[in-house]
């Protein structure tokens, strides 16, 4: 049904543009970015900043990907975009579609699941879900691979404006600095604490991060479950490991309506705390400038009482 939806979208689109003739229309002295998601769109902004390119992000602030369809307007915007920035994995499902049926001769795409190392999603004990597992597609949840997207990104947006290429050099540095410095944040914290486990009720789409810091896990369901009611036996799961291991705090992610981590807090007398993925934000956090970087920071914050 979703995919029918796309391609009677196109067709329309493709209709108006053969007897309304619009094409590519813009500013001559400036350049366009797309993105899907918000971290595509944050490290464009970043590497930016100061010139006249506008960034903008197909998803709207407050929503879930995994559920995003796009509109008439989305897709001609693609199709007059000079970089076309999506993440690929399952909630990008659409995006071949649209890719296929729309003229990207003068776009530059890229999906940030080709720029780093990928690992699959995997469930570990007590979670639901199934055995096999796709790519994860969460990739910028470790700072290392946010690193290494920034900059990829900067020699992607340098082909389009090497006129501004030091500009670009320097913000993505500055920006990159950042990262380092909540990235050795975190791992100060990591390395003080009495545990190295984090309970999610929740989806966990955090598996790089994890990875990356040394984190045992568990939760619910992986990154890119549609579930939201868990079964009685991982609850049960969940509030046995956090009685047994005196796990202080239970995650939930970002935009979640958190019901399986208030039962499970409800249960065991423990705190419910918020832990961002970054795939998307509020539209008041959006309103106000929200960056990955600011996100990083109010995670070491909770990370640390969770630990401790």
């Amino acid at each position: 049904m979703k995919k029918n939806k796309i391609l009677l979208t196109i067709l329309l689109i493709t209709i108006s543009f053969f007897f309304f003739g619009c094409g590519r229309i813009k500013n001559e002295s400036k350049y366009t970015i797309i993105s899907t998601s918000f971290p595509g769109f944050d490290f464009s902004r970043a590497i930016v900043e100061g010139t006249d390119i506008d960034v903008k992000m197909l998803l709207k602030p407050g929503s879930e990907m995994h559920h995003y369809e796009p509109t008439p307007q989305d897709i001609i915007d693609i199709e007059k975009s000079d970089l076309f920035i999506y993440v690929g994995g399952d909630s990008d499902s659409w995006i071949d579609e649209v890719l296929s049926n729309i003229n990207t001769d003068k776009v530059k795409i890229v999906k940030l699941m080709d720029l780093v190392e990928l690992v699959k999603e995997e469930k570990v004990v007590g979670m639901e879900g199934e055995d096999s597992f796709e790519d994860d597609e969460h990739v910028w949840t470790s700072p290392r691979n946010a690193k290494i997207i920034i900059e990829k990104l900067r020699e992607f947006i340098t082909d389009i404006d090497k006129d501004n290429s030091d500009t670009y050099l320097k913000n993505a540095n500055n920006y990159i600095s950042k990262i380092e410095a909540i990235d050795s944040e975190i791992k100060d914290i990591i390395s003080s604490s009495k545990r190295k486990e984090i309970i999610f009720g929740d989806r966990f789409p955090l598996r790089y991060f994890a990875d990356y810091y040394g984190l045992d896990y568990y939760a619910a369901f992986p990154g890119c479950s549609e579930q939201t009611e868990a079964s009685a036996k991982t609850i049960a799961f969940l509030i046995d490991k956090v009685k047994s291991d005196k796990i202080p705090v239970i995650f939930k992610i970002e935009l979640s309506n958190g019901k399986i981590a208030e039962t499970i807090a409800n249960e065991t007398g423990i705190k419910v705390l918020e832990f961002h993925s970054a795939h998307n934000i509020s539209q008041d956090d959006f309103d106000k400038g929200l960056t990955y970087v600011d996100i990083m920071k109010k995670n070491s914050i909770v990370l640390k009482e969770a630990l401790n």
